[in-house]
């Protein structure tokens, strides 16, 4: 599923990555080799500075200088790019795809406003009610799966190549631009001319998905969060252009998350990579506020592949929620289906350890029976003893990748004594809200409202609620009206520096692409967060349809350079 972009590099850092080493050849003429930076639009200019939800208050946090984060950051759980070590050119006969198993549901299908759209250049748009803010000066950025090359067979929304959906804003006006991230996945498949990575979440039916799959496997590291991050340029003209791949100097050899965290009182970014294929499973690192990768924490009490797409921090502690599925290996080889399962008889539960730890084996575990979380919203502590944690619980799980429509969202708060290890739960909202946001100053800290969305079926929202976490209640909410569905509700703060005081926190707006079904018109909304019906400040009309995506992010002018 989704995540956010939110990993970044340090403002100290000027230069952009140092290459990977080459290894293995492409398979493909004019492709890159595993390893080599994709080229540079300017050799030895300033890595370009995109802020994460974080850089809202400011700027130098410790992953200030990584724009657009790993395809995982850029396309969430979308499972887009890989690490390519070598592909054979063989895989070439096996092109043609028998046909669609009838078992597989109808949403793996790319229709309506779910489809594709080719790229388009910076084009100036139209603010058609309201005006725009003069303090939202920067660019807004979201992104999708976007595949370039669709198999024969079928394909989950989920998965895909990663298209990011820009709006950049400034002195009232508005300039809308879309570009692929040019990841070695979508360079491959460009050259080649067709689809050639297994769809992971679109199951395995028939011998072709199995061979595919044995083909590309020992070939490519295939992780949940596909690839190491990718730096993206923004210009003044509004264009985006991948500048490469970023390794943090050779520290980081796999993934890592789609969700970092940023701590604003400390400038540390917390981190995870999740590889449900090879033990160790899950494991946590966080980076100083140099930007300096610290070492690796594997979470050795993980022993069962689960993917974790999300985790949560507080000022002691990191905290990672396991679910019922699980990654069947049989499902792949067998041709049974999705290889991600619900494990009925599993225990949902709680991890809980130091934020500093040197071993996993701090961590305490905490069940949570029927509690399946794929997003945090925040965490908190409570005096020395208790932790809280608000998130979405996914009721009906089983049905997550399979049948979406059916999958209802209980936003829960839980409260875990660490002492007694008793753990409470909360239903805030019986309404089916996820993809949400916070004012990103209070990540790790009490906070009282989040702005979720209403979930249709993920990520098709048909309108976003504010949630009072203090009452524990629903205190706004905001329809986009029949046939009109929007994405990820995001907070952006009205000031784009000084921390907020508490009674401030809700002091800004809510943006969102919202697409009418019924005209086939996409447009960027802006809601005031303060207000009782999250009331339009302004609607920009654009250029064309932009598809349902997953996560995003507000970048303000300061925060970037030129190039």
């Amino acid at each position: 599923m989704s995540c956010i972009i939110n990993s970044f590099f340090s403002s100290n850092l000027h230069t952009l990555p140092k290459p990977i080493p080459k290894t293995f050849p492409s398979t493909f003429p004019g492709i890159p080799q595993l390893g080599a930076r994709l080229p540079y639009r300017r050799q030895g200019t300033r890595v370009p500075v995109l802020s994460s939800q974080a850089d809202n208050a400011g700027t130098g946090s410790s992953l200030e200088k990584i724009s657009l984060s790993n395809p995982s950051v850029l396309l969430c759980s979308c499972l887009s790019a890989f690490l390519i070590k070598h592909l054979s050119t063989t895989i070439s006969k096996f092109i043609d795809h028998p046909p669609l198993d009838p078992s597989v549901d109808p949403y793996q299908v790319f229709s309506g406003n779910f489809a594709p759209v080719d790229e388009l250049e910076p084009t100036n748009c139209t603010v058609v009610e309201g005006e725009l803010p003069c303090c939202l000066n920067g660019v807004y950025i979201r992104n999708g799966s976007n595949p370039q090359k669709m198999p024969n067979g079928p394909l989950h929304f989920f998965e895909g190549d990663g298209m990011l959906h820009s709006l950049k804003l400034s002195g009232g006006q508005a300039t809308y631009c879309s570009r692929y991230v040019r990841t070695y996945k979508y360079l491959l498949e460009r050259e080649a001319g067709f689809s050639i990575f297994p769809n992971i979440l679109s199951g395995f039916y028939c011998p072709h998905d199995v061979l595919s799959y044995v083909m590309a496997v020992g070939r490519l590291l295939a992780l949940c969060e596909s690839d190491l991050p990718y730096v993206i340029s923004l210009t003044q003209e509004g264009d985006m252009e991948t500048l490469g791949r970023w390794d943090f100097d050779r520290k980081l050899l796999a993934s890592m998350t789609a969700h970092p965290k940023v701590d604003e009182d400390t400038r540390e970014t917390f981190a995870f990579q999740c590889n449900p294929s090879f033990f160790p499973h899950v494991t946590y690192f966080y980076f100083d506020e140099n930007g300096v990768k610290q070492k690796d924490v594997p979470l050795l009490s993980i022993n069962q592949p689960t993917p974790i797409h999300d985790f949560a921090i507080t000022k002691r502690f990191a905290i990672f929620p396991e679910t019922q599925l699980v990654v069947e290996p049989a499902n792949v080889m067998l041709g049974r289906g999705m290889p991600v399962v619900c494990e009925q008889k599993k225990v949902p539960r709680i991890g809980i350890l130091p934020r500093y730890a040197e071993s996993g084996s701090d961590t305490r575990w905490f069940p949570v029976p029927g509690f399946n979380a794929m997003h945090v919203t925040n965490a908190w502590e409570n005096g020395d003893d208790e932790v809280v944690v608000v998130a979405p619980n996914v009721l009906n799980i089983r049905n997550v990748f399979q049948e979406i429509e059916k999958v209802h969202f209980s936003l829960e708060k839980l409260t875990i004594n660490m002492r007694t290890e008793k753990v409470s739960r909360k239903i805030l909202s019986k309404r089916s809200l996820e993809l949400g946001s916070i004012n990103p100053y209070y990540i790790g800290k009490k906070n009282r409202y989040a702005y979720l969305g209403i979930a249709e079926k993920v990520p098709k929202m048909s309108g976003l609620a504010k949630i009072d976490l203090e009452k524990e209640c629903e205190v706004s909410r905001r329809l986009y009206g029949p046939g009109c569905f929007g994405g990820e509700p995001f907070f952006v703060s009205r000031e784009a520096n000084a921390p907020k005081p508490y009674e401030d926190e809700d002091d800004g707006f809510v943006v969102s692409y919202v697409h009418d079904e019924t005209s086939g018109q996409s447009n960027f909304i802006v809601m005031d967060a303060k207000s009782p019906n999250l009331d339009i400040v302004a609607k920009v009309e654009l250029p064309r349809r932009v598809p349902y995506g997953f996560h995003g992010l507000f970048v303000r002018k300061n925060s970037f350079s030129d190039n």
